[in-house]
């Protein structure tokens, strides 16, 4: 006898949205955590000083109220509040200069100026327009018909091309590093096919729904989703880590929001010798070198516009290129690509009053145990002179210390795979549906399934789909 029609391990963004899918269907779900509290990619703790709340993975949401199914839930009378900088991402060009990716694209062109304005405003503007038409397309699986053919097309035959080639369509580096900076959001070189499309969808949110923090930290996303899972009668259960499919409760279902190599560990026995052989070549992405920060006060940036914009992203267009293409290949970079947050400027909830958290990281080879602490301080240091002198304490994260964090990022892999374009197209393996497995009843949520990375719950929602039709 089945204890529950469902069974989800992992109460990370994709497991708890699993969950309320299948809770929305009138199913009884458990989900089983194994540390002490939810969150998985999106938890928020005291990493440093007592009073500076930091997000320990993701801290920025370009896809959180750009995802559909986040927008069908009541989230908001659970507790989530979205905050919006003035300036969803900027990009210095150097310790002065800076190119800003407003809300308004019509802004953003006029940042940029002349042609690289105009070809900015006729590349990313229909695609933003066509945004509620292709969402789903982009937000699922890639092996679909779509439902709006033309303008999926508008996005798909720029989307398919490496983002070097769309750079080309930039006179000057401001364009170019816009483009770099979102493209490199894929951790695949940036001479690789598909990563136009990257280029070309970060921008897109930042324009349709901007890049907003989630007042409190991260964690005010999944307390949300819990507290609405639990209205709904799901069940949550932390401090349980499942190493075996054997240890959990009898169930009519099971997804695990895990990775191909963990679900390996954890029934490996019982999967077909073929499959283990497929999963043992899934390609994982580089790894992330990362550090919070308690400040005294705000980024001391030479160019204090730099204050308005919620994300930075630190690189020129070509020293990014170089960089994702070193880290692919296991080498060093020598100037790695850094993404910035800076929360507390806008959500004051995050530090005491007039001191600041701050949230930064490198992509570095996976695995990698160099220390990037003083590249990425320097590169600090340069654009924001006395930056050092306002650090009251830090919290320095390698990638082996994040896959002790969460067995799910291996070597420091926080996107749930490479996004190669094999990858993207038949994620995580092919397969005639990418939720399942070749054990009945035993479905993939996790971010190794389509669309891949990002706090956005799709993954969990699609896999929820697949498992209702096992349950039924």
């Amino acid at each position: 006898m089945s204890n529950y029609d469902a069974v989800v391990v992992g109460a990370g963004p994709n497991g708890l949205a699993a969950a309320i899918a299948l809770a929305q269907a009138g199913k009884s779900v458990k989900v089983i955590e194994g540390a002490a509290t939810i969150g998985g990619g999106a938890r928020t703790i005291e990493l440093t000083a007592p009073g500076f709340r930091h997000d320990v993975c993701s801290a920025v949401h370009p896809l959180g109220l750009g995802s559909p199914f986040f927008r069908s839930l009541p989230l908001e009378d659970f507790g989530l509040r979205w905050v919006h900088p003035p300036i969803p991402f900027a990009h210095p060009l150097n310790a002065r200069d800076a190119v800003y990716v407003h809300r308004s694209v019509e802004a953003t062109a006029e940042e940029l100026g002349g042609a690289d304005g105009e070809e900015y405003r006729n590349r990313i503007g229909p695609l933003v327009n066509d945004w509620d038409l292709i969402e789903n397309q982009i937000l699922g699986p890639v092996v679909r018909v779509p439902r709006h053919p033309i303008a999926m097309a508008r996005f798909g035959w720029v989307g398919i091309l490496p983002a070097t080639t769309l750079l080309k369509a930039f006179r000057h580096e401001g364009g170019k590093a816009i483009l770099a900076g979102a493209a490199a959001h894929s951790y695949v070189p940036l001479s690789r096919p598909l990563t136009a499309s990257f280029g070309l969808l970060y921008p897109m949110t930042a324009h349709r729904w901007g890049w907003p923090f989630a007042a409190g930290g991260s964690q005010s996303i999944v307390d949300a989703l819990a507290g609405y899972l639990q209205s709904l009668g799901g069940e949550i259960e932390t401090g349980s880590w499942v190493t075996r499919l054997d240890e959990l409760p009898p169930a009519k279902a099971v997804l695990l929001d895990v990775t191909p190599d963990v679900l390996l560990r954890m029934a490996g026995h019982k999967l077909p010798g073929l499959y283990r052989q497929r999963v043992r070549r899934y390609k994982r992405a580089p790894g992330a070198f990362k550090v919070d920060y308690a400040l005294s006060g705000p980024v001391p940036w030479a160019n204090q516009r730099l204050l308005d914009a919620g994300t930075v992203h630190i690189g020129s267009a070509e020293s990014i290129v170089a960089a994702e293409e070193a880290i692919w290949k296991g080498r060093r970079p020598r100037r790695p690509f850094l993404l910035v947050a800076q929360p507390s400027l806008f959500d004051p909830s995050r530090a005491p009053a007039g001191q600041h958290t701050l949230w930064v990281y490198a992509h570095v080879p996976r695995g990698t145990t160099d220390d990037y602490l003083p590249a990425i301080e320097a590169e600090l240091e340069n654009l924001a002179p006395g930056f050092s002198e306002r650090v009251i304490d830090k919290c320095v994260s390698t990638p082996a210390d994040l896959e002790a964090y969460n067995p799910n990022y291996v070597g420091g892999d926080i996107t749930g795979g490479a996004h190669t374009i094999k990858q993207v197209v038949f994620r995580p393996l092919p397969s005639r549906n990418p939720y399942s497995t070749p054990l009945p009843g035993v479905f993939l949520c996790s971010s190794s399934t389509p669309p891949g990375a990002g706090v956005h719950g799709m993954c969990g929602y699609w896999a929820a789909q697949t498992a209702l039709k096992t349950i039924r």
